[in-house]
């Protein structure tokens, strides 16, 4: 079950009165939602329910074991087997096949594949998982109520594809009944509307028409083509996971709960640096609080540091998914952050201007920074769309080649890509102001303005109903 489908609006329809009903009589709302959320997720697959309930109560015992237990030696332990037990699990249904085949590869064996079905979110509630018991053992956040635990390890909104939620930040809003009067009500219809029409207007239309076509047969296009199928699938995956979090955040509110943003205008973005503050946000704090850190972060010298990010980005990247392609996507990323990081010390070590010259315009400085970095993250978009690391070359060689296009590349496609990328460099703030223009129009402009999306959303996907989102697959 997928959010913009008949399915999860008839689902939603009944779940969100009955959930406020509810609300005064916590006793019956908890279960209530519990029972919501397991209903959504069998909804995918029923056999991975018994999976995400397995996973549930074995990080409640752990954490339960942390919180109650004051040798540290058995801390230690519940800690670990919990950890061991998330990765375990990841390793197996993830994992497993990816490396059988890479030693299958490599030494001329013929291990058996699984072929398992990768079941869905288990990325997402996995980490949840580990930041749930590794901030108990760290005293940061306290011991949840197993009911509590349940309900934030399966909530709906967030369970398939985040954002990645930390207990912290959902938990105590467990405390008590959500107030429906404080709910805000345009940001979240707001993020509704805006996920659909990023979804099923741009990132659909884009994939469908531009981006499969040259990934799937790259020696048939030219430069041109090649060149707006790397700018289109920038386009593609921002709009495609973009919508998913924003529909996730405005149904969250809607229920009465609040989530972290997870994107800020990324391709606004200075350097890599600044592309991971604002690119999977919830992801990239969890990278840096739960690997980067405790691999060491930036102390002990400028060669661990660079070590620290490197590894750090691998497994990022190795996370997305079990494939080469997706780790050289993480390794473009680690040394590009670990160049930005030793190009100020190598410069001045040969003498090279480490500041561009005052004379050449603050703008200028910053556009060319943001040009730079925008093409990086293309160039490791490339791998990342590719199904095989021969199939990225030959993306990356076709972007050089001549001849005559296949005629994919057509004035709608070019403006849709271009004000995708053009809606970014609005001023921060601009989505909250025209939310709060709509309520104050009359009740029939606010119906009119509401029915006309849904025409547009409707005529550009020519009822052929919704792809799958991207990071389902993760």
């Amino acid at each position: 079950m997928i959010f913009p489908t008949v399915q999860f609006a008839l689902f939603f329809a009944l779940v969100l009165p009955l959930s406020w009903a509810l609300m005064p009589r916590q006793r019956l709302w908890r279960p209530f939602i519990l029972a919501a959320s397991y209903y959504f997720y069998a909804a995918a697959d029923w056999h991975y329910v018994f999976l995400l309930a397995g996973s549930t109560v074995a990080n409640q015992l752990a954490a339960t074991v942390i919180a109650r237990r004051s040798a540290a030696k058995v801390r230690n332990a519940a800690l670990v087997a919990a950890i061991t037990l998330d990765l375990g699990a990841l390793g197996v249904f993830k994992y497993l096949d990816f490396f059988s085949a890479s030693v299958n590869s490599s030494l001329g064996l013929s291990i058996g594949l699984l072929h398992w079905v990768l079941p869905v979110g288990v990325s997402f509630y996995t980490f949840q998982a580990i930041s749930y018991v590794v901030d108990v053992h760290r005293g940061r956040t306290a011991l949840a109520r197993p009911l509590d635990y349940a309900i934030y390890a399966s909530f709906f909104p967030h369970l398939v594809a985040g954002p990645i939620v930390r207990a912290s930040e959902f938990i105590p809003q467990l405390a008590g009944p959500r107030d429906p009067n404080r709910i805000p009500a345009a940001r979240a219809f707001g993020l509704i509307a805006g996920g659909l029409v990023k979804k099923m207007v741009v990132a659909d239309m884009i994939g469908t028409k531009l981006v499969e076509p040259v990934f799937g047969t790259p020696q048939a296009h030219n430069g041109t083509e090649t060149l707006m199928a790397v700018y289109g699938y920038a386009v593609q995956i921002y709009c495609d996971f973009s919508a998913y979090t924003d529909m996730a955040i405005g149904l969250a509110l809607l229920l009465g709960f609040r989530f972290p943003d997870n994107f800020d205008r990324p391709y606004t973005a200075r350097s890599l640096q600044d592309f991971w503050r604002r690119w999977h946000m919830t992801l990239s704090r969890w990278l840096r609080d739960y690997l980067y850190i405790p691999l060491g972060g930036n102390r002990g010298g400028s060669l661990k540091t660079y070590r620290n990010l490197m590894m750090t980005m691998l497994l990022g990247g190795l996370w997305h998914g079990a494939a080469w392609t997706f780790v050289i996507w993480g390794g473009i990323h680690g040394v590009g952050l670990a160049v930005e990081r030793a190009w100020p010390s190598v410069a001045n070590a040969m003498r090279f201007p480490t500041s561009v010259p005052a004379r050449i315009p603050q703008s200028v400085k910053t556009a060319a920074a943001r040009i730079v970095t925008f093409h990086v993250v293309c160039l490791a978009w490339v791998f990342f769309r590719a199904p095989d690391v021969s199939t990225a070359f030959a993306v990356l060689g076709r972007l050089f080649a001549g001849g005559p296009g296949t005629g994919i590349v057509t004035p709608t496609i070019v403006l849709v890509i271009a004000a995708a990328l053009a809606v970014q460099w609005l001023p921060r703030g601009t989505g909250a102001r025209l939310q709060k223009a709509f309520v104050t129009l009359p009740v029939y402009a606010q119906g009119i303005s509401l029915g006309a999306l849904l025409l547009v959303v409707a005529a550009v996907s020519g009822g052929q109903g919704v792809a799958p989102f991207i990071y389902f697959r993760f």
